[in-house]
């Protein structure tokens, strides 16, 4: 049986097709997103947040075999731990493909890439067939958005689209690990957003 949102998902996918920017929620925060090779796009959402392109954004899927392309050089026990620690709210930085835009993974060659359990982050990724951009909905210095009014307040008519749904049980944005050197980079509980 469909998901009850199927159309809703398909309506995002084609948005994101035509370059939009939308908002959507995520396990912890709202996040923005657009498609990843969309330069434009991805350069309204950094724009918005006041962010270097050099910083580097992430990329999250529905499924392991959805981002593996974006995924470089890993052996195979980095790779069952990935396919083990997803679909959940953990960010792995990965060795980078040559699939990967530099405005994506900014000044590095590895990649910040997650699988999302959240089904309005699935439901979109799978009608696309790809990852999308996944970045914390705030201008830089400010709280992630928890909220659609906080949407509103940090980017008034700057989004194109706001999907609907709700924030996962997740307090903040995702925690972000090295897959090489296992450092946590990011711990779950900081709020900083990214």
């Amino acid at each position: 049986m469909a998901h009850p949102q199927t159309w809703r998902f398909e309506m995002v996918a084609t948005r994101l097709q035509q370059g939009d920017v939308i908002a959507y929620p995520t396990e912890g925060v709202w996040g923005l997103g657009c498609l990843p090779e969309n330069r434009p796009a991805v350069d309204r959402i950094l724009l918005m947040k006041q962010r270097s392109w050099r910083q580097g954004l992430i990329l999250v899927g529905a499924s392991f075999e959805q981002v593996e392309g974006y995924i470089g050089q890993i052996t195979t026990a980095q790779r069952a731990l990935l396919q083990q620690t997803w679909p959940g709210p953990v960010t792995y930085l990965v060795p980078r493909s040559q699939r990967v835009p530099d405005w994506i993974a900014g000044d590095s060659d590895k990649v910040a890439i997650r699988v999302s359990a959240h089904p309005v982050v699935q439901g979109i990724c799978d009608c696309l067939g790809q990852p999308i951009v996944s970045t914390s909905a705030n201008p830089g210095g400010k709280k992630p958005a928890l909220s659609i009014l906080m949407l509103q307040r940090y980017f008034h008519d700057a989004i194109d689209y706001i999907v609907p749904g709700e924030l996962g049980g997740q307090d903040g944005a995702s925690e972000i690990r090295d897959l090489l050197s296992g450092t946590v980079i990011r711990a779950a509980s900081q709020q900083g957003g990214a």
